[in-house]
This record gives structure tokens, C-alpha cells and sequence, in this order.
């Protein structure tokens, strides 16, 4: 049997590079779209799937695939955003087991006032660090992570594979 396959020094530099500008991005816009729109990260995700939506609405099971999470997670999540009133939780009409999430206006105002300032975020802490040719090499590398990962998944729970382009 073969050894692990060590990373070399430029590997693993990368690698410990990659990680730790994850946790302090997440970190940093996770701190900046709590104290300027009142959400936490899990909200903004939760909101902005439904306004993308036509009917700004989806299957709880459907918005939990989308967030890779449990819908048992997701449902206490839900719950705890209803009393906020920024979801509603509705039957669904072709399954009496399932539930539908659908914005409210107060949700649509939440996103809609968030949005600005964590795309400002985004940019200021990411994208306007970034040449051209960086962005796309990331959209790039990022995109085949994502297809090598989401082909490893299967069944409902699999992620989308593409972006939106935009």
C-alpha cells in the first residue's frame, strides 16, 4: 500500500492560504452583513434564494439542497426566521408532507436594504483585490471544484452545478 501523497511546500502554502482567507472572508462578511442589515449569514443566504425565485418561494427540501443543509437544520432555522417574520412556511399543495418557505414583504425589504452593502462587502474585501484575469481564474478553478464535488454527490441533495451567469 501506498504512503499519503504529501503536499510540497507550494501545496501546502495554497492550501493554508485558501483556508485561512476563507474563514476570515466569511468571518469579515459574516460580522459586516450583521452590523449594517441585522442578518446573519444563513438569513441572507435564506432571503436571497427566495427572491431569485419567480414566486419567491420554494420547498423547504428544495432550499435545503440549495444551502447543503439538513432539513431538519433548516427547518429550525425557518422557524426562528418566521417569529422575525421574515419567512412564511405555507403546505404544499401537491404533498402533505412537504412545506413550502415563501418570502414575506417584510423579508423582501430585509434583502433588498442587505444587498447593496454585502455586495459592497464582497467586492471591497475580494473581487476589487482581484486583476481580470484573477477573477476569472477563480470562477474558473472554483466552477471545477464544484462540478468534481457535486458528481461525487448523489441523489436530491446534489448542488447545482453552474452559476448564473451574470
Amino acid at each position: 500500500m501506498e504512503g499519503p501523497r504529501w503536499l510540497d511546500e507550494r501545496e501546502d502554502r495554497a492550501w493554508r492560504g485558501y483556508r485561512r482567507m476563507r474563514r476570515l472572508l466569511d468571518l469579515e462578511l459574516g460580522r459586516e452583513l450583521m452590523q449594517d442589515a441585522g442578518l446573519s449569514e444563513p438569513d441572507y443566504d435564506v432571503l436571497s434564494d427566495l427572491s431569485e425565485t419567480p414566486e419567491q418561494r420554494l420547498r423547504l427540501s428544495e432550499l435545503a439542497d440549495r444551502m447543503l443543509w439538513s432539513r431538519s437544520r433548516l427547518s429550525h432555522h425557518i422557524s426562528r426566521m418566521q417569529q422575525r417574520g421574515l419567512v412564511t412556511r405555507l403546505e404544499c399543495a401537491t404533498d402533505g408532507r412537504g412545506s413550502i418557505v415563501a418570502l414575506t414583504p417584510a423579508g423582501r425589504r430585509a434583502v433588498e436594504t442587505a444587498a447593496p452593502g454585502h455586495v459592497a462587502a464582497v467586492r471591497r474585501h475580494l473581487i476589487d483585490l482581484l486583476t481580470p484575469a484573477e477573477i476569472e481564474a477563480l470562477g474558473a478553478l472554483s466552477q471545477r471544484v464544484v462540478d468534481h464535488l457535486a458528481a461525487r454527490r448523489t441523489g436530491p441533495a446534489a448542488a447545482p452545478t453552474h452559476w448564473p451567469e451574470g
